[in-house]
């Protein structure tokens, strides 16, 4: 049962409160998993009570926050299942990454900030912004923590968008599907899921993470396609005026204006990122069979580079085609934020120092390199792309595509499972929220990316 009594005593007369008689007050949750309601009530006593005091002085404002922090953690590290379990009615039902958190925030009142909050906080720029979804990461961390929630929730993550139906069919009759920022069309044997964001170079936004996991469930899904092919479309950049761009990362100009939050991360990775790699779960019922999912061999075509983001999708790729002038880097140290699931996923590919010195100290990766072709398969000459994606996709599909998926199944087992992921978001989910809301973060934008452009 929850140890409150101090809380209570301090709570009887409001007056007298104090930093040090609050901190005495912590709750403790000590109980089963049905004083769930029962230890949320003395959390949120908890926190109340540090809001009146820094009605009366400001000055413990980081240490109360803190303490609050903490006392939230305690309180997930005891009730996170029994909250998981009453949100997906015993692990029964799928559950989408955002949906999970706004039916803890209606739930669960208190745990998490409110959605006035976070809808407050959307309307700043990021360096005005409260800060509210610090608890949003530290609730989601605990999720991934706990083996059966975390597994269940990648596995909600990996089932079709509810309009995927309807897209397949249309796309089936079409042979072309075109959501603005990403573009699917059918060429052969082949689909082709196109980057189409061409005033940011192919950038990687608000705007983008939606279409692109609608078409990628599309490709897989659709029937007649054996194997999926990622590309860019040109810019409109005049320094790169006629040519093909592969992607250049997350939208920096939109992150520093808070237009990106902190649930865009984790959409992103565990929606078409991680559908990529781990296939489209179509029969909810199938989870716990050995290999569940519906999926195809994907084919990455970079022309002119692979930045941040662009990058992070060639480690998800079966095969990597690369314009013999093109580069990948991973600026996310620079930027200030966690390259997606690169830093467990990279090291597969080039080993641990070189990961570390592309991550940490932004090595650049041309991909006609020793180093560039440990994660580029073919290097093809500047404007060949289009026929060497053709030989590539007949080579893959010569003998049939179900060997194939077969094959990347059987090489992914002992690889990443779905545990090692759910595993690594553990921590990505608490770090990153950390790098989202820092000023160093804001201060790496201005500095790095704003000022050399003028824009501030």
């Amino acid at each position: 049962m929850s140890v409150k009594t101090a809380a209570e005593d301090v709570s009887s007369d409001p007056t007298s409160l104090n930093f040090n008689s609050w901190v005495a007050a912590k709750p403790t949750f000590l109980g089963p998993a049905g004083t769930v309601d029962q230890d949320l009530a003395a959390l949120c006593k908890f926190a109340e009570l540090g809001q009146k005091i820094l009605e009366r002085d400001a000055t413990p404002k980081g240490d109360i926050e803190h303490k609050v922090y903490n006392a939230r953690a305690a309180f997930l590290r005891r009730h996170t299942e029994t909250i998981y379990s009453a949100l997906t009615k015993e692990f029964s039902h799928p559950i989408r990454l955002d949906v999970l958190v706004e039916s803890a925030m209606d739930r669960y009142a208190g745990l998490l900030p409110t959605a006035a909050d976070i809808a407050d906080d959307a309307s700043k720029i990021l360096k005005e912004k409260g800060g509210h979804e610090r608890g949003i990461g530290l609730f989601l961390s605990h999720v991934f923590a706990h083996p059966r929630a975390g597994l269940h929730l990648l596995q909600s993550m990996l089932r079709p968008l509810p309009e995927s139906s309807e897209l397949s069919a249309k796309f089936s009759r079409d042979g072309i599907l075109d959501l603005e920022t990403a573009i699917l069309r059918r060429n052969g044997k082949a689909a082709e899921v196109l980057m189409h964001n061409p005033d940011y170079l192919n950038a990687e936004d608000a705007s983008t993470i939606g279409p692109m996991e609608q078409v990628v469930d599309v490709a897989i899904l659709d029937a007649d396609t054996e194997v999926c092919v990622l590309r860019g479309t040109p810019a409109q950049h005049p320094r790169y005026e006629g040519r093909n761009i592969f992607c250049s990362g997350i939208n920096l100009t939109h992150l520093y204006e808070g237009k990106i939050p902190y649930l865009w991360y984790l959409v992103r990775d565990l929606g078409f990122v991680n559908k990529i790699a781990h296939g489209v779960l179509e029969d909810e019922d199938a989870v716990n069979d050995p290999t569940p999912t519906t999926e195809k061999p994907w084919i990455a075509a970079v022309e002119t580079f692979a930045i941040g983001g662009g990058c992070q999708y060639l480690l998800v790729m079966d095969y990597t085609l690369a314009e013999k002038s093109a580069y990948m880097t991973l600026p996310a140290r620079k930027e200030g934020i966690i390259p997606g699931l690169a830093n467990m996923r990279l090291p597969r590919f080039v080993g641990d120092r070189i990961t570390r010195q592309a991550i940490l100290f932004d090595r650049r990766l041309e991909a006609d390199s020793v180093e560039g072709q440990l994660i580029v398969d073919e290097i093809v000459p500047d404007g060949q792309m289009d026929g060497a994606i053709e030989r590539t996709v007949s080579k893959l599909t010569s003998s049939g595509s179900v060997s194939t998926a077969g094959n990347r199944k059987a090489l992914r087992v002992c690889q990443e499972s779905l545990d090692d992921v759910r595993r690594y978001l553990a921590s990505y989910a608490h770090e990153q929220v950390k790098c989202h809301l820092s000023p160093a973060l804001i201060r790496n934008l201005e500095e790095n990316w704003l000022k050399p452009k003028g824009k501030i």
